[in-house]
């Protein structure tokens, strides 16, 4: 099938374009990038007043599937990031059983190509069963389709084993993607703070994250390894991995839309459904969180979809499981809480979102240029709306953003050069 998009803005932070160009899609991949091209085509979309990037990446979300339909499965999960506009993602291994043996990760991947939707490339988990005792076969895995490891949803408290799995997956020329926390400081609901008090629950401390992100930078720095640190949500972590950075340290690091959208002080409007893990922090922390984002320390934005059933987030605050959903609103968030307040550009948000993931991770995505894969995303910067529960296509409806005013709409995502989704009118 060949697509011409018309009139619209490419904006990609490889080449650094950031123009208007007609792009001719053929046989699954860019043909052509044109001032103007007039040639037949099966389609003709027109792009006036869109923007076109490279297609986004989530290089960390939750699909559930197996062991927890309930909240989400493959096909919901990918009909979800294909709404939001991404054209890659890659689930992580706590799932039941944990994504640790070939069997699983197959049946994954299996699962996702018949469905066909976006590019799933899972994580494997760095122990069996994310139990922190023994390693998995990380070669084996790899040559299954392990695209990284990570325990995330569980620490690796065992330092000598961390420091074990970093070797072994650098050796193989992949990565562990760490979450850092401490359990013993990080019993709680939200952070530990005014908040916390003033709902008499129980806070987690920041050092929760901090003192694990300070191993795993160690760990990369002593052996010249690459780690990179999920999730990140302290002030006090952006400084440590800026100053690691500036060593030479080769430790890369994430974050998400809820920390520079909100504060702590959402769960009082939003209750369980601002509750995740890490937890929303203070504003000091929302403005580090945004300066580590504009001089680089931070190098991409993930969702951290965590997906769960209304009943199980209707529970009381201290017994509510931690996480929210976010493929279809990590656009929006951004365009609305960076872009439109001028603290990134679009070339920027590329970078975070498509160039940067696709550069961690060792795939060739992230860039739309002739005889590149055609990943696009393509979306309406300027539609404002209100985010409702209706519009949530993902099976659980779990994220603060309800009935928050947002800025930045999806009007297509292409896979391989095929439109897997089209806005509706």
């Amino acid at each position: 099938m060949t697509i011409l998009l018309k009139n619209g803005k490419l904006i990609d932070y490889k080449t650094k374009v950031n123009d208007f160009f007609d792009i001719l899609i053929e046989n699954e991949k860019v043909k052509k990038i044109s001032k103007e091209i007039n040639t037949k085509t099966d389609k003709i979309i027109d792009c006036t007043d869109l923007f076109i990037i490279p297609g986004m990446i989530d290089m960390h979300c939750h699909l559930r599937e197996p062991g927890f339909e309930h909240k989400e499965t493959i096909e919901t999960g990918c009909k979800s990031a294909i709404k939001g506009g991404f054209t890659t993602i890659c689930p992580m291994p706590n799932t039941n059983p944990t994504c640790d043996s070939t069997f699983i990760l197959e049946k994954i991947q299996n699962e996702a190509k018949r469905i066909a939707l976006c590019n799933v490339l899972p994580y494997a988990s760095v122990t069996i069963g994310e139990k922190g005792e023994e390693l998995t076969d990380f070669k084996e895995l790899q040559v299954a389709g392990a695209i990284a490891f990570s325990d995330d949803g569980m620490p690796v408290v065992s330092s000598k084993i961390m420091r074990e799995a970093v070797i072994k997956s650098n050796e193989l020329g992949t990565f562990v993607a760490s979450h850092c926390e401490d359990k013993e400081l990080g019993k709680g609901a939200i952070n530990n703070g005014k908040v916390a008090e003033k709902l008499n629950v129980q806070g987690v401390y920041p050092e929760a994250e901090i003192l694990m992100a300070a191993r795993e930078i160690e760990i990369a720095e002593i052996n010249k390894k690459h780690v990179h640190i999920c999730h990140i949500s302290t002030k006090e972590s952006v400084n440590m991995i800026r100053d690691a950075k500036k060593r030479g340290v080769n430790v890369t690091c994430e974050t998400c839309p809820h920390y520079y959208s909100f504060t702590e002080e959402e769960v009082l409007d939003s209750g369980a459904n601002a509750k995740m893990n890490p937890p929303l922090r203070t504003k000091q922390d929302l403005e580090a969180i945004i300066e580590g984002l504009k001089d680089g320390t931070i190098d991409n934005i993930i969702t951290d979809h965590a997906p769960h059933s209304e009943q199980e987030k209707s529970q009381e605050l201290s017994k509510a499981p931690n996480g929210i959903i976010g493929f279809e609103t990590l656009l929006a968030a951004t365009i609305t809480n960076l872009v439109d307040k001028e603290e990134i550009d679009y070339l920027d948000l590329v970078k975070l979102t498509s160039y940067n993931p696709a550069k961690i991770l060792g795939i060739e995505k992230g860039s739309i240029e002739e005889g590149n894969r055609a990943d696009i995303t393509i979306f309406n910067p300027n539609e404002e709306y209100i985010y409702t529960k209706e519009d949530i296509v993902s099976k659980s409806k779990n994220t603060p953003f309800i009935g928050k005013k947002l800025k930045g709409k999806v009007y297509y995502t292409i896979v391989n050069g095929k439109i897997i989704y089209q806005k509706t009118v």
